[in-house]
This record gives structure tokens, sequence and C-alpha cells, in this order.
């Protein structure tokens, strides 16, 4: 792996008898989205919040761009945006004052800050609306309006945290694709999130965290497939032809079994997508007649109740 742009090493946080966080490990190279997954207080904002220098670890070595949050804090902060759970813009202000002022603070001048000001709201598409109140967007438009003045400072690495919570579907979308665009512009993403069709589409790898400590780690499809087998679904036309199938399927390497409550299902364990197109070549050659065809794999929502409801288990290797 690239030199990483995030990471956490054996990182643990306590609250007096409370452990927050117990050992983390969590790299994240150039570009790339890395989700942290996890039940309400599994460590997640603790996490967030230690790699953006709001809370110091009481162990362990973070690190922002290769300089330690904790003894380069200043500079860490240079080089970070972070969005919460919670809007954080000025409901009283414009998009466009929220984005400026912000610029200012960061000390762009005025000609410097409205220009960047700008260029955020058309990127995000909230330029028709630059001149309206916060108070008066909509909850999607809101939460771009309040990644963009996370990105103000130009960051090599943004924190997003839960940034579609209670939004509708339309609107999640359209931050999706927000960050999509910030990762192919080569900005490093963490993002925590308990929606699993969120991170199986944008995250490129997975820590899942249950009470503090890691339970897998790994891409969504290794994720998925540590707990689960990919299936092809065959139902035929007639009991008949049954044995035919199965002698066909077996002469492919295929080990099928029929279904317990049907007699003419079968169900077959494929390691590929691209087994169904084997699949269904053998059937054909041994002259069946397939009346239902379906493909399954196991999904995120299989991972995170099976892993999560488990003693912590060794993670996933790369």
């Amino acid at each position: 792996m690239a030199n990483p742009m995030i990471e956490a090493i054996d990182v643990t946080k306590s609250f007096g008898d409370v452990t927050a966080l117990n050992g983390v490990n969590v790299s994240v190279p150039e570009g790339s989205i890395h989700g942290l997954l996890g039940h309400n207080g599994a460590g997640k904002t603790t996490l967030v919040h230690i790699l953006s220098t709001l809370l110091e670890p009481s162990t362990g070595t973070a690190r922002i761009c290769g300089l330690d949050v904790t003894r380069d804090a200043q500079d860490v902060r240079r080089r970070i945006g972070l969005t919460g759970q919670f809007a954080s813009v000025d409901e009283q202000l414009s998009g466009r004052e929220n984005l400026t002022l912000i610029a200012r603070l960061l000390g762009a001048s005025r000609r410097q800050a409205l220009s960047r000001a700008d260029e955020l709201l058309e990127l995000f598409e909230l330029t028709d609306a630059a001149k309206r109140p916060a108070s008066t967007y909509s909850g999607g438009m809101r939460r771009r309006l309040d990644i963009s003045a996370s990105l103000v400072g130009s960051p090599q690495v943004i924190f997003l945290d839960e940034p579609t919570t209670g939004l509708d579907p339309n609107s999640r979308i359209a931050v999706w694709e927000v960050i999509e665009r910030l990762a192919k512009d080569g900005v490093s993403v963490l993002l925590t999130t308990q929606y699993l069709e969120e991170a199986d589409r944008l995250c490129e790898r997975i820590t899942l965290l249950s009470k503090g400590s890691i339970v897998a780690e790994g891409t969504p499809t290794e994720l998925k497939g540590a707990v689960g087998q990919r299936m092809v679904n065959v139902t035929l036309s007639a009991e008949s032809q049954v044995p035919g199938a199965l002698r066909a399927l077996e002469a492919e390497g295929f080990r099928p079994t029929l279904a317990q409550d049907s007699s003419t299902a079968l169900g077959v364990p494929v390691t590929a997508s691209a087994d169904l197109a084997v699949v269904v070549r053998a059937l054909n050659e041994a002259h069946t007649d397939i009346a239902e065809l379906g493909f399954s794999e196991p999904t995120l929502d299989d991972v995170y109740l099976r892993l999560t409801h488990e003693p912590a288990a060794t993670p996933v290797p790369a």
C-alpha cells in the first residue's frame, strides 16, 4: 500500500472505566474512501475525533499525512476537513456567506474567499440557492453545504461522520456522488455510516467496529465472502429432470443440492458471478427446462449481523 494519509496504530481511548476504543488499527491511502461501520457506541465517532485532533488517544499512535495528531495537531488541522453528524453552518447566513466567512477565517482575502465560495457552490450544485438563508435549504442541500464548508481550505483528508443520516433517498444519492467526486480528485475520505448499502457502494475497504474493537476489516467483497456463499438458484419445470441436471452440474465441478421444500429447486454454490453462465450452459446441454433462475450472494447486512453478534474475530486479510 502507498504511504497512508490516515493512520491509526493500536489506538485506545478510555473515559474513566469505559474503554471506547481498544487497539484499533486503520490505514487509508490517498484518494481512497474507507468506511467505519458499527452500532451506536461502537467507537466510530471517538476514532474520528482522535484522528481530527478533537481528542487525544489514551495509547497508540494516530497520524494524518504522516503528522502525529497530538504532537503536530496544528499542522494536521490545516490538512483536514470534518463534517459531523449535525449541521455546522449558520442558518441565518446564506450559503455563499457561510463559505465566504470560513474562507476569511482561514486567512483568505475577500476576493479569494468569494472565489472559493462560488467554486464550491457550483461544485455542489448550490449556485441557484447561493443567496438564500441556509435555514431555507432542504436536508440534502444543507448536508451538501456542510461538506462544502469542510472543503473550503482544500484539505487532503476529510472525515465524514454519518453524513447522510436522516436524508431521503434522492438526497442521499446526491451526497454519495459528491463523496465519489472527492476521492476521484485525490482526497482521502474516512466515512462513518450505519447505512450498509452506502458502505457497499462507496468504500474500497471497510473496518467493522463493535464495542470499541475491530471485528473485521477488508473490501466489501472479502467481508461478504467471509460469512456466506454465492449461490445460483435454479427451478426446473419438471421433477423428472432433476437427476440429469444434478449429473450435468457435478460434471462441471459444482456441488448442487436439492432444496428441502421443493422437488424441482436446486441450489448451486459458486465462487463468482461468471459461474452463472457455466451453470446455464450445463443445464441446456443436459436438455433441462429452466423455469426460474436467480443469483444471490451475502450482503453487508449479513456481515454486520453475524460479526457484531459474535466474539471478536480475526480481521479478514487484505
